[in-house]
């Protein structure tokens, strides 16, 4: 089912960092109950201090957008500079540093509307590649979302974490028209 049209984007703003971390806990329960902890661990966001300053970090950058369904927060994007962990492009780009939803209104589209405003914003800039990099672990479920919503994987990559487990990566790139 896809009702995109009930979905709104509007840019984020600094009092939007809660949203974010409400989003993140969401789908943080989500894959818990799921037995899906090696995407985003066991944690909940709001309780973790690296993740708050992040997420208002994100709020303040001028680069977060929020889809809303009425005034309620549903889903979250961050685009900006590639991450560390992955291999740097070779052409400019705008990189899809965050993507959630509210899992109480999956079906709705409200990811593969994000990534494409995302698409949007990139051809507005000029650019002609949308880079993204998602857990690439379990059962691959994440990669296909985004293969999906037109993106091709790339390269697979590791980070390595501290005391934890090393998380797999998989890097998908868009070609934009």
């Amino acid at each position: 089912m896809s009702d995109q049209s009930t979905i709104t984007i509007r840019p984020g703003g600094p009092d939007d960092a809660p949203a974010v971390l409400r989003l993140l806990d969401v789908a943080t329960a989500w894959l818990m109950e799921r037995g899906r902890t090696g995407q985003w661990g066991t944690r909940q966001p709001s309780t973790d201090a690296g993740q708050i300053a992040r997420a208002e970090e994100w709020a303040a950058s001028g680069d977060l957008h929020l889809a809303m369904r009425g005034d309620r927060p549903v889903g979250a994007l961050v685009v900006g500079a590639a991450t560390e962990h992955v291999p740097p492009a070779t052409e400019p780009e705008l990189y899809v540093r965050l993507l959630v939803t509210d899992r109480a209104y999956a079906g709705l589209g409200i990811g593969a509307r994000l990534l494409e405003h995302a698409a949007e914003v990139a051809r507005a800039r000029g650019l002609g590649l949308l880079r993204v990099d998602c857990y690439g672990g379990d059962d691959r479920a994440l990669v296909r979302f985004y293969e999906g919503c037109g993106f091709t994987p790339t390269e697979p990559f590791t980070v390595v974490r501290s005391g934890r487990e090393p998380w797999p990566g998989q890097l998908l790139v868009r070609r934009l028209d």
